[in-house]
């Protein structure tokens, strides 16, 4: 038997991939994180399949039910939400299908940042503002973050900043970014992406404190920072499509191109 880790993507079943929604109809046994996968997801499930939603359960709980799996020799649908690479708490579980010799395999989905920018309607990587995003967490009740991992470290790059696992912690996060990014740096909160209810929530670092408040978000909130958020702004032409300069696939520039190109 296998045990697949499936990403389920940010919530919307429509942005399962085709080979989640294939594996996942295949496999009589589905564990999945209900806190954060809508029943929806995992609907295309066999009929007679074992669907467990493991929110209530524990680590042991959770690998007591694949065990007794690989015993019938059936595969194991393991769906986590997002991008199971990320903050999926997959490497505790594949530790232990490894000592046991049970066989598994990952199935990436659509993270969370992704369809958060495609629901701002953005790209995140600027031409000459911002071509990097720190995807990071704080600690808060979770466990500690390694040394140097800190975000005044990620804030002194300026970079894109993806904070996950932080919304009750905004304060902090102004303090800790306005020196860097200045009070007016663009914020957006991402609440339940994806998902019916979905929120997004556009502000600076100096107001996006009070704007979430207003809305009673406490969790399921992903938080983006940094100066490529910027709704409308000046900025240059990517060079990828830049006609005067050469590319691995257009090597030759014609020069009628290049002379219309400088009028």
């Amino acid at each position: 038997m296998t045990v697949y880790f499936i990403g389920a993507g940010p919530g919307d079943p429509e942005l399962l991939t085709k080979k989640a929604e294939r594996v996942i109809g295949e496999c009589p046994v589905c564990l999945y994180a209900g806190s954060l996968v809508p029943p929806e997801v995992v609907g295309c499930a066999p009929a007679g399949a074992k669907v467990m939603d493991t929110a209530v359960m524990t680590l042991d709980d959770t690998h007591a039910e694949i065990v007794a799996a690989h015993a019938r020799g059936q595969d194991v649908a393991r769906v986590h939400s997002g991008d199971p690479s990320l903050y999926g708490a997959i490497a505790e579980q594949i530790r232990r299908l490894r000592a046991e010799g049970i066989d598994y395999q990952i199935i990436p989905g659509v993270p969370a940042y992704a369809a958060m920018a495609a629901e701002m309607k953005q790209e995140l990587t600027i031409p000459e503002i911002a071509q990097s995003i720190v995807l990071t967490r704080m600690s808060m009740q979770s466990t500690s973050m390694p040394e140097g991992e800190t975000l005044e470290n990620f804030a002194k790059t300026g970079a894109t900043l993806a904070i996950h696992l932080a919304v009750r912690n905004m304060r902090e996060i102004e303090r800790v970014l306005v020196p860097y990014y200045g009070a007016d740096c663009p914020v957006v909160v991402g609440y339940r992406v994806g998902w019916p209810d979905q929120m997004l929530i556009r502000g600076t670092l100096s107001d996006i404190r009070k704007k979430i408040r207003a809305e009673k978000i406490t969790r399921t909130a992903l938080i983006m920072v940094g100066p490529a958020l910027k709704e409308a702004q000046d900025f240059k032409d990517s060079a990828l499509y830049d006609p005067v300069k050469p590319h691995v696939l257009r090597p030759v520039v014609g020069v009628d191109l290049v002379e219309e190109h400088n009028t």
